[in-house]
């Protein structure tokens, strides 16, 4: 089990990569490839808090 600490820092980390990527859909396509890849690393994040919260 991780500490409260690191989910904080991992809620964080989601939060800014949504915000990322909703800028990047907005100014450059939602399929435009560096939209594309935020998404992936977006989901990613929010896999392993995911797994934490198991």
């Amino acid at each position: 089990m991780k500490s409260k600490f690191y989910k904080q820092i991992l809620k964080l980390l989601i939060e800014m990569k949504r915000k990322d990527m909703y800028k990047k859909a907005h100014n450059l396509g939602f399929t435009h490839p560096e939209t594309v890849t935020c998404s992936q690393e977006l989901d990613a994040l929010l896999n392993i808090y995911s797994h934490q919260a198991a």
